[in-house]
């Protein structure tokens, strides 16, 4: 198999085991998956809003995952880690299943958004961009957006400080997506200018302090001596007529 199939193939394999865990633990609240591979197997690290259930009684439903995760998808010697969210206000995956929930128990799209945008600001997101599209008040599609804060589209920011989720909602007249964008709360973006002082210059870099030698006194320039005015000299006829009268 080519190189090129190799790497198709495991992302499809992680896409899948994504959807899989997304299934399962979604009454904890599915925050995200990390797949890495090490010397003694492959280490899932599943982040969830609870981990309790996850855990299950002395461990038995995660045991179960975990022999269900390296039968069907073909981990070798599979080792699933829990994490709890530390904010769940703050992830974007988490974020995107509750608008979806709460769309599918009859919240109306434009409350159930504003409200989700509400609740992510005030938890100290820099920004946040939300993405409602589908069939929500009739039979053509729609897309509604709500936007607050910072938000990047493009570039290294984005691939740095946002993080995405999305969720589907089942409602009567078909499927909506639900896509949620968070900047992180300590995301520095390149326009943040930070001013220092000269002591935390120094504490930094000490070799670029320069002594302070007290205040500059700026001299007056002395004035100068207006200048004489030019000696006219005669001119040539009256030159001629003192030579006559000689």
């Amino acid at each position: 198999m080519a190189s090129e199939r190799k790497f198709v193939a495991e992302n499809v394999r992680r896409v899948l085991l994504k959807e899989y865990l997304m299934k399962e633990v979604s009454r904890a609240g599915f925050g995200g998956i990390d797949v890495s591979r090490t010397p003694m197997g492959t280490t899932v690290s599943l982040t969830v809003e609870r981990p309790g259930l996850v855990i299950g009684r002395k461990g038995q439903t995660i045991k179960n995952l975990t022999n269900d995760v390296g039968e069907k998808f073909g981990f070798e010697n599979p080792q699933i880690e829990v994490h709890e969210v530390a904010d769940p206000s703050l992830n974007a995956q988490i974020m995107a299943e509750k608008l979806a929930f709460s769309l599918e128990r009859g919240w109306h799209f434009r409350r159930a958004g504003h409200s989700t945008v509400r609740r992510i600001m005030d938890a100290g997101a820099k920004g946040c961009h939300i993405i409602v599209a589908g069939k929500l008040t009739g039979q053509r599609h729609r897309t509604e957006k709500f936007k607050d804060g910072y938000v990047k589209f493009c570039g290294e920011p984005r691939e740095l400080f946002m993080t995405r989720g999305y969720a589907v909602a089942n409602l009567k007249m078909g499927t909506v997506g639900v896509t949620v964008e968070i900047m992180e709360r300590d995301a520095k973006l390149p326009a943040d200018v930070v001013v220092k002082t000269r002591t935390e210059v120094a504490e930094i870099y000490p070799e670029l302090l320069v002594k302070d030698e007290g205040p500059v006194v700026i001299k007056e320039r002395a004035e100068e001596p207006e200048a004489e005015a030019p000696v006219e000299e005669p001119a040539a006829e009256e030159a001629a007529e003192t030579e006559e009268a000689q």
